[in-house]
């Protein structure tokens, strides 16, 4: 019997290898994914219609966009209501309070990612294999550029540590601007902390201290402790993360899920004091996995102290070296959210850096995709065969966008504050 072929270039092998190159990319584990929550229940229309997963996780996935490249989605949020009821038999006709809503556009655009699978001997293979070869590439090389993109928009910068497995360029390359499609906004100063030791464990807020950190400044348990305080003192609360199968979501949700980098875990586990405290903070991380959840989030080595979750990041770390600047948002531009640039303190000791964690609570990044054209998918898959039809070249396009989610809040003195709603930037200084 002849066995079924599907000739390079085909629109039925866009379609199937489009569609499968989307669905083994969501479902890689990455960074990404464990942020990502299930898609909404048949009842919840609205977010059904949208195709937009779970709003109690960090990241939100919308897949509603069925237009080409360069457009955008609108996401609005509503401020919560407050003031005095009215009581008894008091007038309340024409005291309706104003609803006030504040708005962002997310755009989406192309990237494409291009393997030429031939060469004399790749082409000795079946037209199957090449495409297994160049299938095998783009199922490592999306979920890498997703995550490096995620990190990139929660953190609010770059940095400037690069190496082989960073996919996007520092801020200095001409392509960086197009290769994160939304533009990389610096932590709002009410979002945005600085670990400062001196003070009894606490943490600046804002990105100006940055020129005052000392090689003492790194991060430990008790910082985190000062964290969860100030989750609880919130005037713009950031919202819980609630993981689909934990039993205990409801009754204890999670405050957040906080990321430290490779370095920023190793201080807090060496500076954690007794081998006690550290074995209760990976102890408090099982005992919440007993319950029965098998979600990412609990896996590995996490931690969990004072409610919030405690994990490392990928090895993509967002690091400024001293002396280098980056994006903040002063306490005089704090309600315009005008960026200016801050150099971290030139004198930090030789052999320190200072590197940025990212607290996620829920809706903290948007990743917005589009259908393309040519595969009617979010994903598209192009073949061109050539060297006399001997060799195969694939392209994988990828149509999406992604952005923290910044919404205004309007705060008890009537001023409206831009807030990133679900995350924010830590840093703190890290030996290297």
């Amino acid at each position: 019997m002849a066995q079924t072929q599907i000739r390079a270039g085909s629109p039925l092998a866009r379609k199937i290898y489009g569609a499968a190159l989307f669905a083994r990319v969501i479902q890689a584990p990455a960074f990404t994914r464990s942020l990502t929550g299930d898609a909404p229940a048949q009842g919840d229309a609205e977010a059904k219609l949208k195709g937009q997963t779970a709003s109690t996780m960090p990241i939100v996935r919308v897949t509603d966009l069925s237009k080409t490249q360069g457009d955008a989605v609108s996401v609005d949020l509503f401020d919560t209501i407050n003031g005095k009821p009215i009581v008894g038999d008091r007038l309340a006709e024409g005291k309706g309070e104003k609803l006030t809503a504040s708005s962002m556009d997310i755009r989406i655009d192309l990237l494409t990612k291009v393997v030429d699978a031939g060469g004399k001997m790749a082409a000795q293979r079946t037209l199957h294999n090449l495409r297994g070869i160049a299938m095998a590439q783009m199922e490592g090389y999306f979920p890498r550029l997703y995550d490096q993109l995620a990190i990139v928009h929660m953190a609010g910068a770059r940095g400037s540590l690069t190496g082989r497995d960073w996919i996007v360029p520092t801020a200095a390359d001409p392509d960086f601007a197009d290769i994160t499609v939304n533009s990389i906004k610096a932590p709002t100063f009410n979002r945005h902390l600085v670990v400062d030791t001196a003070s009894a464990g606490s943490l600046i807020q804002g990105g100006q201290q940055l020129g005052s950190v000392d090689s003492t400044d790194i991060m430990t348990l008790a910082h985190i402790d000062s964290l969860s305080l100030q989750l609880d003192d919130l005037e713009y609360p950031i919202p819980n993360v609630k993981i689909a199968d934990d039993p205990a979501a409801n009754d204890e949700p999670l405050k957040a899920v906080l990321w430290l980098t490779p370095r920023q875990w190793y201080h807090l586990k060496t500076e954690s004091g007794t081998s006690n405290t550290w074995r209760t903070f990976l102890q408090n991380a099982w005992a919440r996995k007993s319950y029965g959840s098998k979600h990412p989030l609990f896996s590995g080595e996490p931690g969990l102290w004072n409610g919030i979750l405690v994990r490392q990041l990928p090895r993509f770390t967002v690091r400024f070296a001293a002396g280098e600047s980056t994006n903040v948002i002063t306490a005089a531009n704090r309600y315009s959210a005008t960026e200016t640039t801050q150099a971290v303190n030139g004198s930090l000791a030789a052999g320190y850096g200072v590197e940025r964690a990212i607290l996620t609570g829920g809706q903290g990044l948007a990743m917005c995709y589009g259908r393309n054209n040519s595969s009617g998918y979010y994903f598209s898959w192009n073949e061109r065969k050539y060297n006399f039809d001997r060799a195969l070249e694939v392209a994988g396009d990828a149509m999406f966008g992604m952005s923290k989610l910044r919404f205004n809040f309007t705060d008890a003195s009537g001023n409206s504050e831009p807030t990133d709603y679900g995350i924010f930037a830590i840093d703190s200084v890290v030996k290297l």
